[in-house]
């Protein structure tokens, strides 16, 4: 069976933005999906989080699982296929995702240190990049940065800001097209 798992971003919630929009329309296609609630999202801490991620994956071996992560959630999802807790995914989104310290010093723990892509790659080796050309919390070079390392196309949104609901996003056509790929394989 094929499940999609969405995480939030920092002082996310599960229903914001177009997580709700994403999951009613992968279930028109007959695929699980469900957005995650993690754990104190205004004050996230990163082993809570790939804790959080490790649980719900790991009631599902067996599942093709694909995680769609948004702007922290993105980081987690890296963070988690790191982890010695992961389990081979399908594929993964990382949308309007930071890897590089920024001015928000509540996500340091995410960010404290380089990522460990070979790990990454192992676990999960199909990726998309989707990042807003205009984004004001996550410049540009990290999903050029990422989309590099992890292999991935980079689908950049014109104006798309930091795709979420404050920035106008209860729709993310770009993101459903990029899993739709994933999951047919091209």
């Amino acid at each position: 069976m094929k499940k999609v798992f969405i995480i939030h971003g920092f002082e996310g919630s599960p229903n914001g933005g177009w997580r709700p929009w994403l999951m009613a329309e992968l279930e028109k296609q007959d695929i699980y999906a469900c957005a995650l609630a993690m754990p104190t999202p205004d004050a996230p801490v990163c082993s809570e989080w790939v804790s959080e991620i490790a649980q719900h994956i790991e009631v599902s071996d067996g599942d093709e699982i694909y995680l769609v992560g948004h702007s922290l959630g993105g980081t987690a999802t890296l963070r988690y296929l790191e982890s010695e807790r992961a389990f081979p995914l399908a594929g993964a989104i990382l949308v309007s995702t930071p890897c590089e310290k920024n001015s928000n010093r509540k996500i340091d723990s995410f960010l404290d240190k380089g990522f460990d892509f070979k790990a990454i790659l192992s676990r999960c080796a199909k990726f998309a990049i989707i990042h807003g050309d205009n984004d004001p919390n996550v410049p540009l070079n990290d999903p050029e940065y990422l989309s590099g390392k992890l292999e991935a196309e980079l689908i950049l949104v014109k104006d798309g800001g930091h795709l979420n609901g404050s920035a106008g996003w209860f729709q993310l056509p770009q993101c459903l097209d990029a899993l739709n790929k994933l999951m047919a394989g091209s």
